[in-house]
């Protein structure tokens, strides 16, 4: 069965939630691709959408939007996710981890883009 940690993001007031989800709620994200919107009651917020911007795998490695599938890739990078350059110029090879959500994501990103009824962070720390 799948398990995630669930970072769901509030852009109105700027907090950030970790969510465990499992089961029947995890197997709601598997398939799902960097971008995509999810219905938020997986995590406890009925009427809420939710938009899916990152995530990172068992090992630690990034999910990046331009990578297809779910497999793992090995890409020359100069900046961005999964490197950040200290000299111009400077270029380094990364594992990461494709766009689609899968057995093998721990963590996944997520930020609130429709807003629901209630207030998120009572709904949210209700549940712990």
């Amino acid at each position: 069965m799948a398990e995630f940690t669930v970072a769901v993001s509030d852009p109105e007031t700027g907090h950030t939630y970790q969510v465990d989800v499992s089961d029947q709620d995890a197997n709601r994200f598997i398939g799902r691709e960097l971008g995509e919107e999810v219905d938020g009651s997986a995590v406890g917020l009925d009427g809420f959408t939710l938009e899916l911007t990152g995530g990172s795998d068992d090992a630690g490695r990034p999910m990046r939007d331009d990578v297809k599938g779910e497999s793992l890739k090995a890409i020359l990078l100069t900046g961005g996710t999964g490197f950040n350059p200290e000299k111009d110029g400077e270029r380094k090879r990364v594992t990461v981890r494709g766009r689609e959500v899968s057995d093998a994501t721990r963590q996944i990103n997520a930020k609130i883009v429709e807003q629901g009824s209630g207030d998120v962070e009572e709904l949210l720390t209700d549940e712990e």
